[in-house]
């Protein structure tokens, strides 16, 4: 475990190499999950996503911030076989953070740059990495 430690840069550049999130959110008793395109904001060590309020997800993330995800590779080959689970914290950036947040996925989606972009951040606070590419069933953890 590297508690406090920035991310493995193993991680790091798989979440760079990808743009499909699966959040995971619990509210009132109900579990819910949504894909999201995201970008990954390297120096806040946060995923950066839009979606409008209306959705279960973001109305759930208001409730109750403390989310799960994953980023995953499919692959027939099981050598090739990689994927993250998280958990953390989802919530809607203000100011500064909100500057960087937009700048930052209008870099990874500058065609969103018409659209009405509603931003959240999710900030991990725990990851385990499964990389088959290091030896069958190797993991990488990372505590906040």
């Amino acid at each position: 475990m590297n508690a406090g430690q920035p991310l493995d840069e193993r991680i790091v550049r798989f979440l760079k190499k990808h743009h499909v999130l699966t959040l995971a959110t619990v509210a009132e008793g109900q579990a819910h999950c949504a894909n999201l395109f995201y970008a990954w904001m390297e120096p806040e060590q946060a995923f950066v996503f839009t979606s409008s309020l209306s959705t279960k997800h973001a109305a759930d993330a208001l409730a109750n911030s403390e989310v799960a995800g994953s980023v995953v590779l499919e692959s027939r080959t099981v050598g090739k076989l990689q994927g993250l689970q998280l958990r953390g914290a989802m919530y809607r950036p203000t100011g500064e953070a909100l500057r960087r947040a937009k700048a930052r996925y209008l870099r990874r989606f500058p065609y969103a740059a018409v659209a009405d972009l509603e931003l959240w951040l999710l900030e991990p606070r725990w990851t385990k990495m499964t990389d088959n590419t290091l030896g069958f069933g190797q993991k990488i953890i990372w505590e906040r």
